[in-house]
């Protein structure tokens, strides 16, 4: 593995840790897909730093477990949204 790789996978790594943020919300941060950052952090991140990947496994499966609450919570700010518009 090149540095440039071990690099922004400590880097994202590092940042999740920190902020708690999804998949989806650091792919966007760091400028590449999730596809690349869910690679990283279930595969590079093991053979990099086995403490950070077990920090990592808390983080994501506590977002596997209340994902449902946060899609409710977006539909319900959309049908607020457009029924707000109609009115």
């Amino acid at each position: 593995m090149n540095k440039s790789i071990k690099k922004r996978v400590n880097d994202v790594a590092d940042y999740i840790i920190d902020t708690q943020k999804t998949i989806r919300e650091t792919a966007k941060i760091f400028h590449v897909s999730k596809s690349t950052i869910h690679k990283d952090l279930k595969e590079r991140l093991l053979e990099i730093d086995e403490l950070k990947y077990q920090k990592i496994k808390k983080i994501m499966d506590n977002h596997i477990e209340t994902r449902h609450l946060k899609g409710g919570e977006s539909t319900r700010r959309l049908f607020l949204r457009k029924k707000e518009l109609s009115v």
